[in-house]
């Protein structure tokens, strides 16, 4: 069975991962998330994905998700984790949320190598559902982290406001899981 954590920074999910990411960590098996030219069509069972798909406009997205979908087998599953729009704005609106604590998640930029990347769009579960119909996925359903073979790693699909409140909290990442058509 072949799982890829797509864009895993210093995660390391362990031996039966493939660890796929534009950083310098020493456990990383590839570098580029968008060039996937070393697997063959069909022989990914996996692709787990948190907080990357962001990174990418629209038109870049489609392209890294077809990518994706070239290399999971017919059926193979699409786990991605991105901020949820519509659960930050609503908080933000409802005033539980000052505008300088929603903009990390909807604009996040991080250091990557020499460069400095930053969030390029955000989604709601309706428009991250359009982009991955559009790019061959079906099944597209939410997914709770609690119940994934990798929940025990800390990452952002499981970023709750207030920080860390994982039992009280409300969840601010959109956690979707698809399969390939």
């Amino acid at each position: 069975m072949i799982k890829i954590n797509m864009g895993c920074g210093w995660r390391n999910f362990g031996s039966d991962w493939v660890h796929i990411d534009g950083g310098d960590y020493a456990h990383l098996d590839y570098k580029s998330i968008t060039d996937l030219s070393q697997f063959k069509g069909e022989t990914v069972d996996l692709i787990y994905s948190s907080h990357v798909v962001e990174y990418f406009n629209r038109e870049e997205a489609a392209s890294l998700l077809s990518e994706w979908n070239r290399v999971l087998k017919r059926g193979g599953k699409l786990r991605i984790a991105v901020p949820n729009f519509e659960v930050l704005s609503k908080l933000y609106l409802d005033g539980t949320l000052k505008l300088e604590q929603i903009l990390g998640p909807l604009y996040g930029q991080m250091a990557m190598s020499k460069n400095v990347i930053y969030h390029k769009t955000t989604y709601d579960f309706k428009s991250l559902e359009k982009v991955l119909t559009n790019a061959g996925f079906r099944d597209i359903l939410l997914y709770d982290w609690k119940k994934t073979e990798h929940s025990e790693f800390d990452d952002h699909s499981q970023a709750y406001y207030p920080h860390m409140d994982k039992e009280n909290g409300i969840l601010v990442s959109l956690n979707v899981e698809c399969v390939k058509k």
